[in-house]
C-alpha cells in the first residue's frame, strides 16, 4: 500500500515531561529500549494516525511497518525521534501541536508511569492501592483542577455511530458548553468526538477559553479509537478497569449515547457500582440519550437491564430521547447536587474518593476463552455481582472485535463461548444480534463476523 510518511523528525517535550531528573531519564531510556518499547511504538503510531478512516489496530500497524520512535536523552528532559511517521501528522514539515502534546502523553503514561510502578511505590493488590494508582496517573496527566466547581460531564457512546446520531452528540455537547460544562470521553471518534466538538462552540460563545476536553484511553484500544483533534488532555490508563474507574471518579455525571458492546459494558459497569449498598446515597447523574431514530436502541438496553438486573437497576438512570437542551439542563442540575453533597461532606470536588468500588470491578479481566466461558451469568446472583460479570462478557466481545489480544485469541481458538441461565442467555443473544443488525458492531469497510457464541 502506498502511504505517505515523513522520513525523520525530532520533537522536544512540553509540559511535565520537560522537568525530569537524570535518574528518571536514565530509567526511562532503559525501559524504552526494553520489552515495553513495542507497546510505546504502537500507541505513538495510533496518535500520529489520528485522521485514519478505519479502526483496525492491526491494519494500522501493517500500513506503517517501518515506523519507529526513539528516545533521545537530554539534560532538559527527553526528546523523541520519529522515523517514517504518517505524513498527516505534519503541516509544512512541522508536527501538529496537539499531536505533539498527545505523543508526550504517551511517553508519560506508557514509559514514565511504568518506571514509577516498577519502583514498588504502588500497592496494586488491594482496592485502595488501585484507586490511589488511578489518582496518581490522572494527577500526572494534569486533569485535576483543585478548587474548581464541579463541571465535568463524562460522555460514553460508540465510535461508529451514524450521521444523525453524531449530530445529536454535537447538539448535546453544544448545550453543555453553553452552561460551562467540560467534557471527558474515551477520546476517539463518533460519540467521543461529537460532544467535545459541540462543547467547544458553546464554550467559545461564552468566552470560556480554558475548557477541558479530556480523553481517557488504554493501550489495548487506542489504535482503534485514536485521540480526536479536540482532546487537549490525553491520559492512557493501563487497562480497561482503571480507565473505567478514572471515568467515574473524575467525572461529576455521565451521559450515554448510542453505541455497541463497549457502551453496554460501560453502562453495566456504572450500574454495578451505583447499585452497591455503600453508594446508594451518593448523587451521580446518569442519563442515556439519543435522537428519535435511536429510541429503539435505548428501549432494548432498558429492557435487558430490567430483565437481567431487575427494575431496581433502572432507578439509577434516566432516558431522554431527542431533546439535547433537556439533557444539558438535567445534567447541570445533577452536577449541582453533586457539588452540594461534596461541599456538605467536605470531600474533594475533583476526584471522588468516597465512591465504593469492589475489587471485582478493579482487577483486569483477561478475555481468554477459559475466562469467558467461566463467567457466572445467573439471575439469582446479587445485582452488583451479576452486573460485574455481564460487564466482563461485553468486555471480552469488545476485545475480540478491536483489540489485538482478543482478535488473536479468536483467530487461534475460534469464537468465545458465553453461557448462563437459559432465559438470560436468550436476552443477551437477542441484544447482541440487535447490535449487529443495527451495524453497531460492524467495523467500517468490513463485514462484521461475530466473535462470540451464546451457549444456552
Amino acid at each position: 500500500m502506498n502511504v505517505k510518511t515523513k522520513d525523520t523528525c525530532t520533537i522536544a517535550a512540553r509540559g511535565n515531561m520537560t522537568l525530569l531528573s537524570l535518574e528518571e531519564v536514565n530509567k526511562m531510556m532503559e525501559l524504552g529500549r526494553g520489552s515495553i518499547h513495542e507497546l510505546f511504538r504502537k500507541c505513538c503510531l495510533a496518535v500520529l494516525n489520528h485522521d485514519a478512516q478505519d479502526d483496525d489496530a492491526m491494519a494500522v500497524l501493517n500500513r506503517y511497518p517501518d515506523f519507529e520512535v526513539k528516545l533521545i536523552p537530554r539534560e532538559r528532559g527527553i526528546h523523541l525521534e520519529l522515523i517514517n511517521a504518517p505524513s498527516q501528522a505534519f503541516v509544512d514539515g512541522k508536527i501538529i501541536s496537539g499531536i505533539r502534546d498527545s505523543i508526550f502523553s504517551v511517553l508519560r503514561d506508557i514509559i514514565f508511569q511504568t518506571t514509577e510502578q516498577n519502583t514498588g511505590k504502588y500497592d496494586l493488590q488491594d482496592s485502595f492501592g488501585l484507586t490511589n494508582y488511578v489518582f496518581q496517573i490522572l494527577r500526572q496527566g494534569d486533569v485535576h483542577q483543585y478548587g474548581k466547581e464541579p463541571n465535568l460531564a463524562v460522555c460514553w457512546g460508540g465510535h461508529s455511530i451514524n450521521r444523525v446520531e453524531y449530530q445529536y452528540t454535537k447538539d448535546v455537547g453544544y448545550h453543555l458548553g453553553l452552561r460551562g460544562i467540560d467534557i471527558c470521553t474515551g477520546c476517539g471518534t463518533g460519540a467521543m468526538k461529537g460532544p467535545m466538538k459541540g462543547a467547544s462552540v458553546g464554550h467559545a460563545k461564552q468566552r470560556i477559553f480554558d475548557g477541558r476536553y479530556i480523553g481517557l484511553t488504554e493501550p489495548g484500544i487506542i489504535a482503534a479509537e485514536a485521540p480526536n483533534p479536540i482532546v487537549n488532555k490525553l491520559v492512557i490508563l493501563p487497562d480497561i478497569e482503571k480507565r473505567l474507574e478514572a471515568f467515574v471518579r473524575l467525572g461529576h455525571g455521565i451521559i450515554v449515547f448510542p453505541g455497541g458492546a463497549g457502551t453496554a459494558e460501560e453502562i453495566l459497569y456504572l450500574i454495578g457500582i451505583l447499585a452497591h449498598p455503600n453508594n446508594r446515597d451518593v448523587p451521580f447523574p446518569f442519563i442515556m440519550t439519543g435522537p428519535k431514530e435511536s429510541a429503539e436502541y435505548f428501549e432494548q438496553i432498558d429492557q435487558f437491564i430490567r430483565f437481567a438486573l431487575g427494575d431496581e437497576a433502572a432507578k439509577f438512570y434516566e432516558i431522554i430521547i431527542d431533546d439535547p437542551e433537556q439533557v444539558a439542563m438535567k445534567m447541570t442540575q445533577g452536577i449541582e447536587r453533586v457539588r452540594e453533597y461534596r461541599a456538605e461532606k467536605k470531600v474533594s470536588y475533583y476526584f471522588n474518593w468516597g465512591l465504593h468500588i469492589e475489587e471485582s470491578f478493579q482487577h483486569p479481566f483477561i478475555p481468554t476463552h477459559e475466562n469467558m466461558s467461566g463467567l457466572k451469568l445467573f439471575a439469582d446472583r446479587p445485582l452488583n455481582e451479576l452486573a460485574a460479570d455481564l460487564r466482563r462478557a461485553f468486555s471480552g466481545i469488545v476485545a475480540g472485535n478491536v483489540k489485538e489480544f482478543g482478535r488473536k485469541q479468536v483467530e487461534e481458538h475460534g469464537v468465545y463461548q458465553i453461557s448462563g441461565d437459559t432465559a438470560l442467555m436468550e436476552k443477551l443473544d437477542a441484544l447482541l444480534l440487535s447490535f449487529i443488525e443495527q451495524q453497531r458492531m460492524k467495523l467500517p469497510g468490513s463485514k462484521y463476523e461475530p466473535v462470540f457464541e451464546v451457549v444456552k
